[in-house]
């Protein structure tokens, strides 16, 4: 008897716990399924990029470096697929940004049913809640807003554009991943969270104070805000600006897609320099321009980018300094002026010797200077030439650089957005 109990209480034992097994199976008879209804994902093309799909290629020198620059070897290298801009981002698709902060700041100055307070997330802008800047209601609160009355021109009542400031952040996931911060285990991640605050105004004195004895003015005054350069590349915007557009952009379009119950998506950044010069190549292998190469003209005698030709006749591709941004024909990926109208900033920091240590997948070399490092160290990688300079930057290998707190009447951008998944043909 006393035996009997014991396999009871065993029999028992097995039978509660198969039920505690069967009851969390939901369904799975008992097998390894993963877990059951799960949202289904498809890669939607990001507005106004075109897919680049992964692959490998020889970066660096397709040709002889004539300057004998040495700041680039060739390396061969495997780059996953991505998102790209078919345009540098144009005057009016940043000024979406800088009205984006100079609204923010506006719902915050009127108060107000302006703004939400929603639990742990604590206030926040009431987007649907449209400013009135006629309103005489809201003139004291938003005058601060506006230059003071000692200087205005001809009494215009314009936007201090010095105020127009935007907080944002950033995870430094390099440094949680460093070893000391590894082995410390459960370190306070707010060490990781980053946070900089910019003025996202374009410094459009940068016409005048690139080049003197030269007459920029009417582009000082018209570039950026009138409607005729709208779809022409920005310029005057340093690489923390273009930075903080990135962060900007990809809040923009995660809290819309959080609104409607949508996953979120990849973030938009600024592209390594490997990523910038594969697209560049569109496809081809060795091409030392964006369209093949080995020329800047076709058959026909016309300049293929808007750069410095014939020792300074300017006008002779079609445009003295900028042109739209859709100008030329695009490469085979469909990326329009990769050589040429404006340089373009990279995510990377600029060293002679990066190719030598880099990895060769997804090849990145970054370093986030602060405000008191060396110049230097500010340096980071530009690509693609620009209207001022001759046809040796225009070449997909070239490599020059800038510093990340300068800005520049030849420097604009473009944003990548890294594939979620393999391939296109995995959905």
């Amino acid at each position: 008897m006393k035996y009997l109990r014991a396999n009871w209480k065993l029999i028992l034992a097995y039978t509660v716990a198969g039920v505690m097994v069967s009851g969390c199976g939901g369904g799975n008879k008992g097998q390894l399924t993963g877990v059951p209804h799960r949202e289904k994902w498809f890669q939607e093309e990001p507005f106004g990029m075109v897919y680049i799909p992964a692959g490998s290629y020889l970066m660096g020198p397709s040709d002889q470096d004539v300057p004998y620059a040495l700041v680039a070897q060739s390396k061969s290298v495997t780059i996953p697929a991505f998102y790209m801009d078919h345009t540098e981002i144009s005057n009016n698709q940043y000024r979406q940004f800088v009205y984006w902060v100079e609204d923010s700041l506006a719902h915050r100055l009127i108060g107000g049913d302006h703004l939400l307070e929603e639990g742990d997330y604590g206030e926040r802008i009431n987007w649907k809640k449209k400013i009135n800047w006629e309103d005489e209601a809201n003139a004291d609160a938003l005058s601060e807003l506006f230059l003071p009355e000692t200087e205005r021109f001809y009494r215009r009542k314009e936007i201090d554009t010095r105020k127009l400031n935007f907080e944002y952040y950033w995870i430094d996931l390099k440094a949680a991943a460093a070893r000391e911060n590894r082995e410390q285990g459960q370190k306070d991640r707010s060490v990781f969270i980053m946070k900089d605050v910019i003025n996202v105004y374009p410094d459009t004195l940068a016409w005048i104070h690139d080049y003197t004895y030269s007459y920029h003015e009417p582009l000082t005054n018209m570039y950026f805000w009138h409607p005729a350069y709208d779809d022409y590349p920005v310029v005057g915007v340093s690489w923390k600006q273009a930075t903080a557009f990135c962060i900007w952009r990809t809040q923009l379009h995660n809290s819309y897609r959080a609104d409607h119950g949508e996953s979120f998506v990849q973030n938009y950044r600024l592209p390594t320099e490997a990523e910038w010069e594969y697209a560049a190549r569109g496809g081809m292998e060795l091409s030392p321009y964006p369209w093949g190469g080995p020329y800047i003209r076709n058959s026909r005698g016309c300049f293929l980018g808007n750069f410095k030709p014939m020792r300074g006749r300017y006008e002779d591709d079609g445009g003295v300094y900028t042109v739209k941004v859709t100008s030329y024909w695009p490469n085979d990926y469909g990326l329009y002026n990769m050589a040429g109208n404006v340089s373009e900033w990279t995510s990377n920091a600029f060293d002679e010797s990066a190719y030598s240590f880099t990895h060769d997948v997804s090849t990145d070399y970054t370093y986030e200077a602060k405000d008191g490092d060396a110049p230097a160290l500010k340096r980071k990688v530009i690509r693609g030439g620009s209207w001022k300079d001759v046809g040796y930057y225009l070449q997909t290998s070239t490599r020059s650089y800038e510093y990340q707190d300068t800005a520049k009447c030849y420097i604009g951008f473009r944003c990548v957005m890294s594939f979620l998944g393999r391939d296109k043909a995995d959905y």
